[in-house]
């Protein structure tokens, strides 16, 4: 009878998101795990199937910094997330209550019959109104672009940390090879 190499693999399922596919494989495949299969899941949603060598060399070394490299890549989605979050709360909030001026003004015009100040007046406060929904996105650009010019050099900084380990993860499986 004929002797099979027989290997044994450890199992991991990851769930990303769409965008950060790649970077996931990339980074779960430089720590020496193959990926077996993508599935979609739920809500913007990638599962990956992984496998890996369970008598691989150096495991410990690879899983601490597996997970060094994980949450060096929750930072920069974090960081990705920061540079609008600010200016979009402060977009919904400064539209209501543009929204809300325009509204008032409208009631003013409209409820209050015969009295030429408030007409006057609820024309003026619409005016504003619909002034201040129109500005608003321009000064959600603003936030945003000052915001990304300020957290830039930090993501700079996270994208090269995360390089470098994954360049250390390369290293020591190709020091299994040799």
């Amino acid at each position: 009878m004929q002797e099979k190499d027989f290997k044994s693999y450890e199992y991991k399922t990851v769930s990303v998101k769409a965008k950060n596919q790649t970077r996931a494989m990339d980074l779960y495949e430089a720590f020496g795990w193959e990926i077996t299969g993508t599935s979609a899941s739920a809500v913007e949603g990638v599962t990956l199937s992984l496998k890996r060598d369970r008598k691989q060399k150096h495991k410990q070394e690879l899983n601490k910094l597996e997970r060094q490299a994980e949450e060096t890549l929750n930072a920069l989605n974090g960081l990705q997330k920061s540079k609008t979050i600010g200016a979009s709360v402060f977009a919904y909030l400064f539209g209501i209550t543009a929204t809300l001026l325009l509204g008032g003004g409208m009631c003013l015009t409209m409820l209050i019959q015969n009295n030429i100040p408030a007409l006057i007046g609820g024309v003026v406060l619409g005016i504003v109104g619909l002034a201040l929904c129109g500005v608003n996105y321009v000064i959600y650009s603003k936030l945003v672009a000052k915001k990304t010019k300020e957290v830039l050099p930090v993501i700079d900084d996270n994208e090269e940390k995360l390089a470098n380990i994954l360049e250390k993860g390369n290293d020591l499986l190709k020091a299994d090879l040799i």
